[in-house]
């Protein structure tokens, strides 16, 4: 048996000799681009905070809160599925004096994320939320609804970027391109948009809080082997 092994590996380490692919001339360039789009989808993330010496009451009080956030959303006409709870949390808030612990309060958090595909809705959800009892909006991030589709163009202008590159390099050297040997994706993974953010003062505000989407860009790199003659 161990000979019968032994005779079996040496022939697949001769047939693998046999069949690897000689090392070819070929160049290697780095291709990127850039595709933009208008943001056609937003999320907003709003909490509400409450305080007091009793932590069963900060929790009462939060959990009021946060219904009456809910039921503006319902309101509002923004589905149930489109809310989304990011945290819950109720922590002991602490005063050190003359080096001794002292129980200032209980702070309970509750935090939500409000999904709109209607980007013109963004002030307008923003205010509401925070009108409803909101204590802070921490973040507004805009995002496409088919990001798949832009991404796989940027991927494909990677590629004819890294190409070109390559056959100027090529002509520079007096050679001209053959078959791609391999192209590798350096996926870039999603940049988040500007965050903002505001407190409950801004429920006074009689104007609608402006908000600018701007443009998602989406980016793609890949490394491009390419063989040379």
């Amino acid at each position: 048996a161990i000979v019968v092994v032994c005779v079996l590996s040496a022939f697949a380490s001769a047939v693998s000799a046999q069949v690897a692919a000689p090392d070819v001339p070929s160049i290697v360039t780095r291709g990127q681009a850039v595709v933009r789009r208008a943001p056609d989808r937003v999320f907003v993330t709003a909490s509400v905070e409450s305080r007091s010496k009793d932590p069963r009451a900060a929790q009462r009080q939060n959990a009021e809160a946060m219904a009456a956030v809910q039921s503006a959303l319902r309101k509002a006409d923004v589905p149930d599925e489109a809310v989304r709870t990011t945290g819950y949390s109720i922590e002991r808030q602490i005063d050190y004096v003359d080096g001794r612990q002292t129980l200032r309060d209980y702070l309970a958090t509750n935090g939500v994320e409000v999904r709109l595909d209607d980007v013109e809705r963004t002030g307008e959800v923003l205010d509401l939320v925070v009108q409803a009892g909101a204590t802070t909006v921490s973040g507004v991030r805009f995002d496409l609804q088919d990001r798949a589709t832009a991404e796989l163009e940027a991927l494909r202008l990677a590629v004819v970027d890294a190409r070109a590159r390559a056959e100027a390099a090529a002509t520079g050297a007096g050679r001209t391109l053959g078959a791609i040997l391999r192209i590798e994706d350096a996926f870039q993974p999603a940049q988040p948009m500007p965050m903002m953010s505001f407190a409950r003062e801004a429920a006074d505000m009689q104007v609608q809080t402006p908000v600018a989407p701007g443009e998602i860009e989406i980016r793609a790199m890949v490394t491009l082997t390419v063989a040379i003659q």
